[in-house]
């Protein structure tokens, strides 16, 4: 059976609003964005499968806008995402947010977080989302299998490595450029997992949400949804993203898949 938790809401205490939330999912093989991210890196043995997918059995599901850590906790475990969208922030003393990247469906914090003794920096669900956390000794058992532990490693280099591109998007690259970047990399990245179809995805997340991620604000945000939908590149509806040109959305983001080390699936 699920086990309830109490969590709080962003930015608050946990003793200040907690609240009760909990479900049973249990994720088959077909649907689980988690064993689909890891087998995209590696060929698993069928016991590594079943493996990962009694790990990630009994979700929670937790409201938009909860803190799932905090910068200052001491880590407890590793949030493995399997549906919805969650982020990695910073908060300034002004209570300005810094969004350092987005964990979507089969998306894990780092798995190497327990080295820590406590959070750098926050994380909090953007959406409804339902999560878990792993214990610590559930993922020191995993790693001692040779196929998941190559793929978990496979998979904290791509982190690695979209850290980086996300660097470049908000030091260099242009106002418009930053949100299309942005796009075609959550195309790819949904698609992968079997959360995005050709050229359609949900994007449950503010204008906020991407001011913060893009170092903009909503107001501006809000212009260049409005250009790139002129231009015949995008349509964002009521949260789905609907992309209307891909390859002029990626050639006005210089966009170039590779970082995503995503192989044949890049080339969609």
């Amino acid at each position: 059976p699920a086990v309830p938790i109490m969590i709080g809401t962003a930015g608050r205490p946990a003793r200040e609003g907690a609240r009760e939330i909990m479900t049973d999912s249990r994720p088959n093989a077909a649907d689980n964005p988690f064993l689909r991210k890891l087998e995209r890196f590696v060929d698993l043995p069928e016991a590594d499968r079943a493996a990962l997918l009694k790990v990630s059995s009994n979700a929670y599901a937790v409201r938009a806008g909860t803190d799932l850590i905090r910068e200052g906790d001491r880590p407890a475990g590793v949030f493995l995402i399997l549906d919805g969208f969650t982020c990695h922030y910073k908060l300034r003393a002004s209570g300005t947010r810094q969004i350092m990247a987005y964990l979507v469906s089969g998306d894990a914090c780092d798995f190497d977080v327990a080295l820590l003794e406590a959070m750098d920096h926050s994380i909090a669900t953007l959406s409804d989302c339902k999560v878990l956390r792993i214990a610590l000794e559930t993922i020191r058992e995993l790693v001692q299998r040779p196929a998941i532990s190559s793929a978990l490693r496979k998979s904290m280099l791509v982190d690695e490595a979209t850290l980086r591109e996300w660097l470049l998007n908000v030091g260099r690259r242009s106002s418009i450029e930053r949100l299309a970047h942005l796009f075609c990399e959550l195309h790819l990245r949904l698609r992968a997992v079997g959360r995005a179809d050709e050229d359609r995805f949900d994007l449950p997340v503010t204008q906020q949400d991407l001011a913060d991620t893009t170092g903009m604000t909503s107001v501006h945000v809000n212009r260049l949804l409005r250009e790139l939908r002129q231009k015949g590149l995008i349509e964002l509806r009521q949260k789905h993203l609907t992309i209307l040109d891909l390859p002029r959305l990626r050639e006005l983001a210089e966009f170039r898949s590779g970082y995503l080390h995503l192989g044949e699936r890049a080339a969609a």
